[in-house]
């Protein structure tokens, strides 16, 4: 099969491997769709600390396919069985896992990240993944592109439940990107009556209005005029930065409404991540000031439904999909940021 491996910074290659073999408790997956990540491409930059010396790992965690073989032990799947795999293991026992948020496990290990990914044509599913509930059956009404992204729309959904966004609140969203649209398209779904999203790039604004004519787009250097503007001065109900910037950080706690909720999203380069912030705001106007990492797998089932019960779509965020072949251009173009998700296709 092809696969795409990573053996180091701005190392990957597409490799002809032979297809995983399976044990009596594992599956093995026939991929169909996957996606470049950002997380994806901050590997391919900097490097994977749980790589081996001249050995490779097969990237990729957004991918979703068709049950090829099940081991005789397995019950519950069977070939053919269309399934989306959510890429973090916990290990089952810790207080993490056993609570319900098995994506704080401090020894899970994820697909593409510290076992082989979706960047190949077969994927080989591990008994603890199995075991734990990350093998997710779907329904024909979701097609492979859009189960592939329940990925990265889980883990926005992690903070809409955070956020606890009601009908008539207004929301801000800094960062146009996939991520940030997400976040708007569950804030439209729970009633917001303004949804402003900002960004430092005007293409990037124009890709949102093409996607939802109703979301207010704004440039990020006229954020506060246009906020002090739309909510006449009372500020932002639920303000979610879903950008790599502590400026957007600031700003969204000065922003913040009496009893607005601030959702941190977009993790911070190493060099940049102790911020300012005004504490007298969140004090005075009671403002709840939280963070978000990743999805648990009962956030992960819900995403699913939505996408089953048609709510969300999240097909209007694909921008191109080329084969396995052509991994390497997926990657530019994610790298270029001028669209917005990239996808790797299997299909023959």
């Amino acid at each position: 099969m092809k696969a795409a491996l990573l053996y180091g910074i701005n190392d990957l290659r597409l490799e002809d491997i032979d297809v995983p073999s399976i044990n009596d408790d594992e599956i093995l997956v026939k991929n169909r769709k996957s996606f470049v990540c950002g997380t994806d491409v901050r590997m391919l930059k900097n490097g994977n600390k749980n790589i081996t010396p001249g050995k490779g790992i097969i990237i990729g965690h957004e991918f979703s396919g068709i049950i090829e073989k099940v081991g005789k032990n397995i019950k519950g799947y069977s070939k053919g069985d269309r399934v989306f795999i959510a890429p973090n293991i916990g290990c089952g026992t810790c207080v993490y896992c056993i609570s319900g948020n098995s994506h704080m496990c401090n020894d899970y290990q994820a697909f593409g990240i510290h076992i082989d990914g979706g960047f190949s044509e077969y994927v080989k599913i591990p008994v603890k993944a199995i075991m734990h509930g990350n093998v997710i059956k779907l329904s024909n009404s979701v097609s492979f592109s859009e189960a592939a992204l329940v990925e990265p729309f889980s883990c926005v959904y992690n903070g809409f439940e955070r956020a606890q966004i009601s009908p008539g609140d207004t929301v801000l969203i800094q960062g146009a990107g996939p991520i940030g649209i997400m976040h708007a398209k569950l804030a439209k779904m729970a009633g917001a009556s303004k949804i402003i999203v900002s960004d430092v790039l005007k293409e990037r604004l124009e890709m949102v209005k093409n996607i939802d004519p109703s979301f207010i787009t704004v440039l990020s250097v006229d954020v506060r005029k246009e906020v002090n503007i739309l909510t006449r001065g009372i500020g932002i109900d639920v303000s979610i930065t879903a950008c790599p910037s502590p400026e957007a950080q600031s700003l969204s706690v000065e922003l913040g409404a009496v009893n607005g909720r601030i959702i941190f999203f977009g993790g911070l380069p190493e060099s940049k991540q102790n911020v300012p912030l005004n504490t007298n705001i969140i004090h005075y106007k009671q403002l709840i000031v939280s963070g978000t990492s990743k999805a648990s797998l009962g956030q992960i089932h819900k995403s699913v439904k939505l996408l089953e019960s048609n709510l969300i779509q999240l097909k209007d965020l694909i921008s191109a999909e080329f084969p396995i072949g052509n991994v390497q251009l997926a990657f530019d173009k994610a790298i270029e940021a001028k669209g917005l998700k990239y996808g790797i296709t299997f299909e023959r």
